[in-house]
């Protein structure tokens, strides 16, 4: 083929892509879209595992939201590969909102008031000790642990969202798949009934 990718891409380059891909990110959607559509599995697997990787994707533990999708999509029977494609609800461009929003709610569940002064620092340690990280990990504290309570009703909502907006799409675009199937096997037989007509 005249246009043929000349080298097929590595694992590391198409999980950066889905961080940061090199098309625009509407038809990056696009082609995440179809691919949930494509996935052989039940609308409730299919489903249930966009909705993990929605709700990865509001905690703050970068770095960790393949491991927990793959854990909960394990847990409660969902699609592995639908669960990683859901993760893509987390991106750069979506990132500082919920981390924003996330932070404030975490901040009101915990009677902590948002319009406090006092911020907690968060430099990079200087050094790479174990007193050093642990000195960066107990000022980051106070920003982290707000994010993470405020994950969980925003996730859970966004999660909720998309598993039954996923659900109704899947089975429609599966009965429709299994219509056309349908359709072209009784006019494959027709044409068969024909040729065997003397």
């Amino acid at each position: 083929m005249l246009f043929k990718r000349r080298s097929t891409p590595s694992w590391a380059e198409k999980t950066r892509a889905m961080a940061w891909p090199t098309r625009s990110f509407g038809r990056s959607a696009q082609y995440f879209f179809k691919r949930i559509l494509r996935v052989n599995a039940t609308p409730y697997a299919i489903a249930m595992g966009v909705a993990i990787g929605a709700f990865v994707s509001f905690t703050p533990l970068l770095g960790l939201h393949f491991v927990l999708a793959f854990a909960l999509a394990y847990m409660l029977r969902a699609n592995y590969f639908s669960a990683i494609i859901g993760t893509v609800v987390g991106n750069p461009i979506t990132f500082p909102f919920i981390w924003a929003f996330t932070f404030r709610v975490g901040r009101v569940m915990l009677g902590d008031p948002v319009h406090r002064n006092a911020e907690p620092q968060l430099d990079a340690p200087s050094a790479y000790t174990f007193e050093a990280i642990g000195g960066f990990f107990e000022r980051t504290w106070p920003v982290i642990k707000p994010m993470l309570v405020g994950s969980v009703p925003l996730g859970l909502t966004a999660a909720v969202a998309c598993f039954f907006i996923t659900y109704a799409t899947v089975v429609g675009y599966q009965k429709a798949r299994a219509a056309r199937a349908e359709s072209a096997a009784k006019k494959q037989e027709a044409l068969m009934e024909r040729a065997d007509t003397p």
